[in-house]
């Protein structure tokens, strides 16, 4: 291999990283699928902050206007919900950063505030 080619070799080139990664706090997410809120038109999540749970939304608006699900019904939020799981939890994260660590719910116009933008 020549240094030129592995100069385009993508592999060399650094990866974007989850803007928690860059938190001042350790936040991490459970793995746990979400939980449908009928009353609230949300879906609840759990984040790990130092360890300790703190419970998160997203809603339904918000998955409809940015995660293409197709209504506020669960069946449509969940898919919806992992299809958009990376850059949901990068907004919770940074939401979570700037608040000092409590419960956040991420509505559809925290997705277009500047610094949640995806890049």
């Amino acid at each position: 291999m020549t240094a030129s080619s592995a100069s385009l070799n993508p592999s060399s080139f650094p990866q974007p990283r989850p803007a928690y990664e860059d938190s001042t706090m350790h936040i991490r997410f459970s793995d746990d699928a979400p939980t449908y809120d009928g009353d609230d038109l949300a879906l609840h999540f759990i984040a790990l902050i130092d360890a300790q749970p703190v419970v998160c939304s997203i809603t339904a608006e918000a998955l409809e206007d940015h995660f293409g699900a197709d209504s506020a019904r669960e069946d449509d939020l969940l898919p919806a919900f992992e299809r958009g799981r990376a850059r949901i939890r990068a907004v919770c994260a940074e939401a979570l950063d700037r608040n000092g660590g409590e419960s956040v719910v991420l509505r559809s116009g925290l997705f277009r505030v500047a610094g949640m933008e995806p890049e």
